[in-house]
C-alpha cells in the first residue's frame, strides 16, 4: 500500500505544481488518511516538492483501527506537548522550503489556524487548494471497493440477524444499540454513522434519532445502518412490517418507493448526469403523488466519509464515472402514519461489466416480521 499512497500524493503534487504551488497542507482528516494511510488525532500532512512529504502529529501514531495504518515510507514529525499545533509546525517547515505559496484546504482550515500560519511564515502566500483531494477520492481503486464490499457484508449480516429475533415490545434505542454491537461483532471498526431505527409514525424519517418508542404489531419498521471497515463506510436501509400482513396503504407506499429506488439504481451508469439519476427516482414518486416528500437528494457518494461527492440531487453538477460508489435511498414519510425508506450502496460499473454492482444485498421484499 505504500506505493499507493505515494502515487496519490504524487498526483496531488502534480496538481499543485500545475497551479504554481510548490506545497500543500492537508488538514481534513479523511483527506489526510487518503494520502497517508492513517489520520491520528490532530494530524496534518505537508505535501512538499520533490517528495518532501511529512505527517505532523501531536503524539505518536498508535496504529489503532480508527486511525488507519500509516504509510511506512512517509516521514513523521511527532510534536511534543499537548498545546502544539501540527498545522503551524507544517507551515513553519513550508516556509523553510523557500516556497512562494502554500495551498491550504480553506473549506476545513479555521480562521485561527489561518492566522497562525501567516504569523509563522509571513513570506508564504496562502492559496486555496479547493476540493482537489476530494476530487482524487471520487473514483475508488479496487482495494478501496473491496473494503466497501466487506463493510456491506458486515452490515447485511448484522441486519439479517436482527430480523431473526423477536422485535415486538423492544424500543428503537435498544434495537439501534444491538445493531451497532453486531456490526463490531462481525468485524467492523464501528458504525459508519449513528444507526437509525424508526417504528410506527417514526418510520421512514431520514436520520431519525432512535427513541424509547416500542415496536408494536402492524408498525412499519425502518432501519438504516452502516459499517466502517478500515475507514471505508457503507450504508443500507430497509423497511419491514411488524407482526401481521401489511395493510393496503403500506403495500401501496412500499411498492412506490421500491419502484423509485429501482429506477435510481438502473440509472447508475458511467457518463450519467448526477441530476438525471435523482430525476429517475424522483419522477416515480411524483407520479405516485409523493414527490414533495422526497429528501433534497436521492443519494450520495461513500468512502472514507459516509457522505461524499457526488451528490445525486436536482441541482447536482457533473457526471458519474466508473468505480464511484454511491447510495440510492429514496423514501416517503407520511406525518402521523410512518413511511418507507429503501437504501443501497452500489458501485457504478459500465453495462459491459454488468452494470451497477450492488454491495448491500439484504432482500428488498416487504417482509412481515
Amino acid at each position: 500500500m505504500s506505493d499507493v499512497y505515494a502515487t496519490r500524493r504524487g498526483l496531488l503534487r502534480d496538481r499543485c505544481a500545475a497551479a504554481g504551488n510548490a506545497a500543500a497542507l492537508i488538514t481534513r482528516p479523511a483527506n489526510v488518511r487518503y494520502l497517508a494511510g492513517a489520520s491520528p488525532p490532530s494530524a496534518v500532512l505537508l505535501v512538499g516538492p520533490d517528495g518532501d512529504d511529512v505527517l505532523f502529529t501531536v503524539g505518536a501514531p498508535t496504529g489503532e483501527a480508527d486511525e488507519g495504518r500509516l504509510d511506512e515510507g512517509l516521514r513523521v514529525s511527532v510534536l511534543a506537548g499537548p498545546g502544539s499545533d501540527a498545522a503551524v509546525a507544517a507551515g513553519d517547515m513550508a516556509g523553510s522550503l523557500r516556497a512562494e505559496s502554500l495551498a491550504v484546504e480553506e473549506h476545513h482550515l479555521t480562521v485561527a489556524r489561518h492566522r497562525a500560519l501567516r504569523s509563522v511564515a509571513p513570506g508564504l502566500r496562502l492559496v486555496d487548494l479547493g476540493a482537489a483531494v476530494e476530487q482524487l477520492r471520487l473514483v475508488k481503486d479496487e482495494e478501496e471497493i473491496a473494503c466497501l464490499r466487506i463493510a456491506a457484508e458486515i452490515a447485511d449480516q448484522a441486519l439479517g440477524e436482527l430480523l431473526e429475533s423477536i422485535l415486538v415490545g423492544r424500543t428503537e434505542r435498544h434495537l439501534a444499540l444491538e445493531l451497532e454491537r453486531r456490526l463490531v461483532d462481525h468485524g467492523a471498526d464501528g458504525p459508519a454513522f449513528p444507526t437509525c431505527v424508526g417504528t410506527g409514525p417514526n418510520s421512514g424519517l431520514s436520520r431519525h434519532r432512535p427513541s424509547d418508542r416500542r415496536v408494536e404489531e402492524g408498525d412499519f419498521l425502518s432501519v438504516c445502518l452502516g459499517a466502517n471497515y478500515r475507514g471505508y463506510r457503507c450504508e443500507i436501509g430497509r423497511t419491514f412490517v411488524i407482526g401481521t400482513s401489511p395493510a393496503d396503504w403500506q403495500i401501496e407506499l412500499y411498492d412506490l418507493v421500491f419502484a423509485a429506488q429501482r429506477a435510481g439504481r438502473e440509472a447508475l451508469l458511467p457518463g450519467a448526469a448526477c441530476r438525471e439519476v435523482d430525476r429517475a427516482a424522483r419522477s416515480v414518486l411524483d407520479s405516485g403523488g409523493h414527490g414533495e416528500a422526497l429528501a433534497p437528494s436521492t443519494g450520495h457518494g461513500v468512502g472514507l466519509e459516509i457522505d461524499e461527492d457526488p451528490q445525486l440531487a436536482p441541482t447536482a453538477m457533473g457526471k458519474l464515472d466508473a468505480c464511484v460508489p454511491v447510495t440510492v435511498e429514496p423514501g416517503v414519510h407520511l406525518p402521523g402514519r410512518g413511511g418507507v425508506r429503501i437504501d443501497d450502496t452500489l458501485v457504478v460499473r459500465p453495462e459491459a461489466d454488468g452494470g451497477p454492482e450492488l454491495l448491500t444485498i439484504t432482500t428488498k421484499e416487504l417482509l412481515a416480521l
